[in-house]
């Protein structure tokens, strides 16, 4: 991912007002932030901890942002979920699911769209851990390698759906 500014990011958002994007709170760490380890930045804002955004740049060179709510509900003890993003049910991270506004009329009207992701957005770390060599994947780079691609496939595909 390109580094982006933060007028880049106030401007991106395809599903929120100028004043919800002018309200929210940048990550502590974007001034630090690795941004060739990241296929989207997403975080959680501190002063509204239900809140979280998705920042995506594809292909194109087009920067979209997306406005995400938590839910509150709370699954049964030792139940799993998979996030949709980076899909892997071994991580220990927690998954929670999340609701966004669709862009345009649709979204005015109320219509909503909800996914399962890891609450504090570490799906590009995730898809990066190399997993054991064994005869099936004797090269886990070319795993890590995949699943990044198909990361940015998902993230693509869910903002292309709002």
């Amino acid at each position: 991912m390109q580094p982006l500014t933060e007028k880049t990011i106030r401007a991106s958002f395809i599903n929120a007002s100028r004043q919800e994007a002018k309200k929210l709170t940048l990550p502590e760490n974007f001034n630090s932030l690795d941004w060739e380890s990241l296929e989207y930045l997403g975080w959680r804002d501190p002063k509204m901890p239900q809140r979280g955004y998705m920042i995506y740049t594809n292909a194109d060179g087009e920067t979209r942002g997306l406005l995400l709510r938590a839910t509150d509900g709370a699954r049964k003890a030792g139940s799993a979920a998979m996030c949709e993003m980076c899909r892997d049910v071994t991580l220990p991270c927690a998954v929670g699911m999340f609701t966004t506004r669709r862009s345009g009329q649709a979204g005015r009207d109320g219509d909503t769209l909800g996914t399962l992701l890891c609450t504090r957005f570490e799906c590009s770390a995730n898809v990066r851990i190399a997993p054991p060599k064994d005869p099936i994947n004797p090269d886990p780079m070319v795993v890590v390698a995949q699943r990044i691609i198909q990361l940015d496939e998902r993230v693509n595909s869910f903002i292309q759906r709002v």
